[in-house]
């Protein structure tokens, strides 16, 4: 009897699928996070322009990706590693995106090669 006591209790402290939302709605477990520019929720693997991770002394290596707003004024970056889920750049001249002064980092969005793009933290590419 003791046994099905304690599995009882073992099926309600079980997870629900999907009790993950954010304050936004959603769902971190299904792969979404939400994207500022796009006010929605986006799969961050699944956009348009991904970019790798350079550079790295880990064994692996992460991704990132970028969203522009429809004017192509700000883009917004995802940083696995910040405490922000995202970071919104602001265009700057013909051709890059700054961070503004209100985070620690400065962080930059600039044209690579002929269609890609390279994010640079602090000056240094971290990703591209």
């Amino acid at each position: 009897m003791m046994f099905l006591g304690s599995l009882f209790f073992a099926q309600q402290k079980a997870p629900v699928l999907g009790g993950d939302r954010d304050v936004h709605g959603c769902i971190g477990s299904a792969g979404y996070t939400y994207s500022q520019i796009r006010n929605n929720c986006v799969k961050v693997f699944e956009q348009k322009i991904k970019l790798k991770e350079v550079g790295s002394d880990k064994s692996y290596t992460t991704m990132t990706a970028v969203i522009f707003s429809k004017d192509m004024k700000r883009a917004e970056v995802f940083i696995p590693e910040g405490a922000a889920k995202s970071i919104i750049l602001e265009k700057e001249g013909k051709k890059s995106w700054k961070s503004g002064s209100h985070i620690k980092e400065t962080y930059e969005l600039v044209p690579y090669k002929k269609a890609g793009y390279q994010i640079k933290k602090d000056g240094v590419v971290i990703y591209q």
